[in-house]
């Protein structure tokens, strides 16, 4: 009687395919730089905010307005920065949770639930542990979104400050947690923060949108058709009541990212990559220099921890996204029968589940949203934000510094390339061709250690014969 087949247990945070581990990397180089100068920039705003002689001027510039008044966008610099560059941020998240969706790891429902299982308990503990700071303080629960956002750009820079070398199983995870934590942080804010909505700009929206779908359909290029289009959709977003960030999702999502016949990259991944450097190295980094200059004093960080509304928004990201994440990963792989990989620990996990503890550009864009018109709270609010990262950063830094020199073993093992064909070995271990030219490489230098040895056995000979014979002579003369 033949043994029962059994199904082949999947691994937890096993290692990526080739183009996948490919697409991650460079995406994450990418988003490692942004967040530096996402980093430099908050500095930057902290510094100009809080030295006396310089913050009038910070103010008089976030508080500057320009913009044709007709059209209904005469903004202030701050506005502009938060509703305008940060569609050109999501626009990018948008062309990323499509290319997920139908090429990469959400394509595969049960790849899937990990990532938007971990990302969905990583949002909900976070408003749970908000929410309740506020009710038992009898604090107000308007800001129970504010810690349910993960910013993967400031994640990485706190990665290349401090050196570790994460594997890049633990970073894919990372940067898809971070996309599925940004799809849900647009539906949060698309619901829960339109508090007017205008049918009239709405639908002209809504029609701008089809046009761009019928011209990308099309196959119409050129981006003097695309960006003035996008302008106008952005506009009309905006005085629609809908937070006009949305338009540059939606735009994102009807991106083709698929790659066709003759094609070496889809449409969406040219874009991507021409509009990432943007994204990540000027918009991000202007909003949080126009939005993180808040006032930091001894008072203030006792005022953080002393109100509801902003220790719960710390105790949000510290604990709830460490233990929603974790908790989320670990019931996933002990419901679905999958195992983690024999190359990771759980505390590996709980490393990576703290640092998504940093929220920055969409918490900090949502704490505006939802205290608008109560600024002292605004910029408490906007300080919870940074305490809470900043306290999430150590604590995952000092995690991840316990395991640095596993992973930094691991790393190598991902990159080691002895045969130097441009492919890491690992990838190569069932291809046989690999084998054969492994087995020439290692007859090549076993030839080599064998011509080596004879080499010094000859000269050591010659030597001990050269000795010898000096002895004799010696003797006979003697």
């Amino acid at each position: 009687m033949a043994a029962p087949r059994t199904a082949p247990v999947r691994k937890v945070l096993g290692r990526l395919s080739l183009p996948e581990r490919t697409f991650v990397a460079d995406a994450l180089r990418t988003e490692t730089v942004g967040g530096v100068l996402l980093l430099i920039a908050a500095i930057t705003a902290l510094v100009w905010a809080n030295i006396p002689a310089l913050h009038h001027g910070y103010e008089t510039v976030s508080h500057f307005h320009l913009g044709p008044e007709t059209l209904g966008l005469r903004l202030s610099v701050a506005h502009w920065a938060a509703d305008g560059l940060l569609a050109v941020f999501f626009f990018v998240a948008g062309i990323e949770l499509k290319r997920e969706l139908v090429a990469g790891d959400l394509r595969d429902p049960r790849a899937a639930v990990l990532p938007v299982a971990a990302a969905l308990c990583g949002m909900a503990v976070p408003a749970l542990v908000s929410t309740l700071t506020n009710l038992v303080g009898g604090g107000s629960t308007q800001g129970w979104a504010v810690p349910t956002a993960t910013d993967i750009a400031f994640a990485l820079a706190v990665l290349a400050v401090i050196g570790t070398s994460l594997p890049s199983a633990l970073r894919a995870f990372l940067l898809t947690l971070a996309v599925v934590d940004d799809l849900f942080a647009i539906l949060i804010i698309a619901v829960f923060f339109t508090a007017r909505i205008d049918f009239a700009a709405l639908g002209g929206a809504v029609a701008g949108l089809v046009v761009f779908w019928l011209l990308l359909r099309a196959g119409v290029r050129g981006w003097y058709v695309y960006v003035p289009l996008a302008l106008v959709i952005w506009a009309l977003m905006y005085n629609s009541g809908v937070h006009a960030t949305i338009a540059g999702v939606a735009m994102g999502l009807m991106l083709r990212c698929t790659t066709r016949e003759g094609e070496k990259r889809s449409p969406g991944e040219r874009v991507e990559h021409l509009v990432r450097p943007l994204s990540a190295g000027l918009a991000v980094p202007l909003f949080a220099l126009f939005s993180a200059g808040v006032p930091v004093s001894g008072r203030a960080l006792g005022d953080v921890f002393g109100r509801p509304e902003t220790l719960g928004v710390v105790l949000g990201l510290v604990v709830g996204k460490t233990i929603g994440i974790f908790g989320g990963t670990w019931l996933t792989a002990r419901f679905t029968r999958a195992s983690l990989s024999e190359d990771l620990a759980w505390a590996d996990v709980f490393a990576v589940a703290s640092l998504a503890g940093i929220g920055f550009t969409v918490s900090l864009l949502i704490g505006e949203l939802a205290f608008e018109g109560d600024t002292a709270l605004t910029d408490e609010v906007k300080a919870a934000v940074l305490t809470g990262s900043l306290i999430a950063a150590v604590s995952a830094t000092v995690l991840l510094k316990i395991r640095n020199a596993r992973y930094r073993r691991l790393c190598e093992d991902e990159e080691r390339d002895d045969d130097l064909d441009g492919i890491p070995d690992v990838y190569e271990q069932d291809d046989p061709s690999y084998h054969l030219r492994m087995a020439e490489i290692l007859e090549r230098k076993a030839a080599d250690h064998r011509r080596l040895a004879a080499e010094m056995a000859a000269a050591r000979h010659g030597l001990a014969e050269v000795a010898g014979g000096a002895g004799d002579e010696d003797d006979r003369r003697a």
